[in-house]
């Protein structure tokens, strides 16, 4: 059985932790699971399975939220987001099988290499705000089966999927990066929504603490989408990179020690 965290600490601790991960969802158009998951286990003691679990289910309202705020502006891809969640919705299903199936060690280090894999995509994107993705039958089955890549990565790790969409759709389909965002977050909602089920059935979704971090994240992540308009997104994925070091230095010292431990 988990330790639960009690407590005002505990509390303050989903605040900061739904704050900066709505953040960047609306500036990255990810869901924050990158942001939630290494938090709940370095603030909180969460467990790498428990963390996944509640991650996946606190990205709903924040992509939710999110996404509005890119339709506003017209940044959306609505048939291209159907298309990635018909995959992504049973791929989660196949994540989180693979989830309760691999041991905790095991898990701890696919997510630092999955983070590595994001860190070093970010230096290989060229952004562009006017290239548009052409829909034919190839691309559209190529959809599909980003979708189902991406929902075993979220039911797995506990990741919305958007960190895997965004770069693909800039660099295999050739969509603009504030569409590719939109998109992303689009596609998510059901994502999450197939994976925090099953985990639900499972019992490794802290309800608590996902509503505390997803009802926080929904107040940042406008701030965020907003920021996306006005910040060169050059220096946009420089900035998120260098969180990202510092998180997997963080992760890398924890899988370490839980690897030594034998857990």
């Amino acid at each position: 059985m988990e330790e639960r965290p009690t407590g005002y600490r505990a509390i303050g601790s989903f605040v900061l932790i739904g704050a900066l991960s709505g953040f960047l969802s609306g500036l990255f158009g990810v869901g924050g699971g990158t942001v939630i998951v290494p938090l709940l286990v370095l603030l909180v003691s969460f467990s790498q399975r428990l963390s996944a679990g509640t991650s996946s289910a606190s990205i709903i309202p924040t992509a939710a939220v999110g996404v509005i705020t890119y339709a506003l502006h017209g940044d959306v891809d609505w048939v291209a987001a159907l298309l990635i969640a018909a995959g992504a919705v049973v791929g989660a299903q196949i994540g989180v099988r693979l989830l309760h199936a691999l041991s905790e060690p095991v898990l701890r280090w696919i997510f630092v290499g999955f983070l590595v894999v994001v860190m070093i995509s970010l230096f290989l994107i060229v952004p562009s705000r006017d290239a548009e993705l052409q829909l034919h039958l190839l691309s559209g089955i190529g959809l599909v089966v980003l979708g189902l890549v991406t929902g075993i990565a979220s039911g797995l790790i506990g990741v919305g999927g958007g960190i895997v969409v965004v770069p693909v759709l800039m660099l295999l389909f050739g969509m603009s990066d504030l569409v590719a965002k939109g998109t992303s977050l689009l596609m998510m909602i059901p994502t999450s929504l197939s994976g925090t089920v099953a985990n639900i059935r499972k019992r490794n979704v802290d309800i608590p603490a996902a509503i505390g971090v997803g009802l926080t994240a929904c107040v940042t992540a406008p701030l965020g989408a907003w920021v996306a308009n006005l910040v060169d997104p050059r220096l946009g994925n420089i900035l998120f990179a260098v969180f990202l070091v510092v998180i997997i230095a963080q992760m890398t010292q924890r899988a370490i020690r839980a690897s030594r431990r034998g857990r």
